[in-house]
């Protein structure tokens, strides 16, 4: 069975609000740009726990869905972290950081996709 870019985006924010990410939204890109299908935007409370969210996105995407990221950007910083799965870019940020790049802003068109986080089955892996 072949996995969807909201079933990634989907793995993914369950998998961020198990690491008690806030804020977490889901903006549907398709048709508004090439570069991807999804943007999964959250906040961490500080440093470690972006890096804990980053760790629980990576393990539960590559358990649920068979994927490791494109790539991991902002790791060393660890105040914006971009993980990419091509259909699917995971943005991790700090309060501070999210606040000054608004990216839901910049997309602010762009719809929004509901998330039922309470009634999320619980994620291999």
């Amino acid at each position: 069975m072949a996995v969807s870019s909201l079933d990634i985006a989907n793995v993914a924010a369950v998998a961020a609000d198990s690491k008690k990410a806030t804020d977490i939204v889901l903006i549907n890109l398709i048709g508004t740009t090439d570069v991807c299908d999804y943007f999964l935007i959250c906040t961490g409370s500080n440093n470690r726990q972006v890096d804990a969210i980053v760790d629980e996105v990576r393990e539960k995407v590559n358990a649920n869905c068979g994927l490791r990221p494109i790539s991991c950007e902002g790791r060393e910083s660890l105040s914006w972290v971009l993980v990419d799965y091509g259909s699917v870019c995971v943005h991790v940020f700090t309060p501070e950081t999210r606040d000054f790049y608004r990216l839901e802003r910049l997309w602010g068109d762009a719809p929004r996709v509901p998330l039922d986080l309470e009634g999320a089955l619980p994620l291999e892996g």
